[in-house]
């Protein structure tokens, strides 16, 4: 039997089939995009109100923010894709497989920016806030104009992680029939029945997807640096 390293790399992917295949395969990207920037926009905004709540002395605004950041991070996203496409209209709510992914994603990362948000909001010295208010600005003004910018360049590594992982989870939105990259490749695959070779292929886009999003965050962090020190 010949050593693994020996074996000819044809049996287990198919460079001719890949190329043919690949432009298929990227007719999915610009939708694994929209749903990853749909999902991270509604997953910033939701998550800056629950860093707030999750903070808050407020026990009715601290425990409701609690449950939901336990709920999501301690639940399956399959889960809840499956309970809002196929779940929701047993009570008569219809939402396309889009939609459906959008709000899975996006509700279940505010929970994980919540607290990458509330992390980032607490590294900043409470004297911050002493000043502030000793300027005359109350508490969303000190929030928004003061610690928020601060606090923005410390969330932006994790910040950035989260993205990373949504732009790779949206390869979960073709089992509701979402027309991303890697259901294109599933689509490939049954037809040709070489479903290494397409599997292969599509991790091989996702990856270089993902050195960009890195490099941009680099930039990012260095922008954000410049005004800092």
């Amino acid at each position: 039997m010949m050593p693994f390293e020996l074996m000819d790399i044809g049996k287990f992917f198919d460079p001719r089939l890949a190329l043919e295949n690949l432009p298929f395969i990227l007719e999915g990207l610009p939708m694994t995009i929209a749903v990853a920037f749909a999902a991270m926009a509604i997953g910033l905004l939701l998550g800056f109100f629950l860093a707030i709540g999750r903070s808050s002395r407020f026990f009715f605004l601290r425990w409701p923010t609690r449950f939901y950041i336990s709920f999501m991070r301690g639940t399956p996203i399959l889960v809840f894709l499956f309970i809002l496409y196929q779940g929701l209209p047993v009570v008569q709510i219809q939402l396309d497989a889009f939609t459906c992914a959008v709000l899975a994603f996006g509700l279940n990362s505010a929970a994980y920016i919540a607290e990458v948000n509330r992390g980032a909001l607490s590294s900043i010295a409470y004297g911050q806030w002493e000043s502030s208010y000793a300027l005359g600005l109350n508490y969303w003004q000190t929030l928004t104009r003061v610690i928020t910018p601060q606090a923005v360049r410390v969330a932006m590594p994790p910040l950035t992680n989260v993205f990373l992982d949504l732009v790779k989870a949206t390869s979960l939105a073709a089992v509701i029939t979402v027309p991303e990259m890697f259901q294109k490749a599933q689509i490939v695959a049954g037809r040709t029945f070489d479903s290494m070779t397409m599997y292969i292929t599509v991790a091989l886009v996702y990856w270089p997807l993902c050195i960009i999003i890195s490099y941009f965050q680099e930039r990012l962090e260095k922008q954000f640096s410049r005004y800092i020190n």
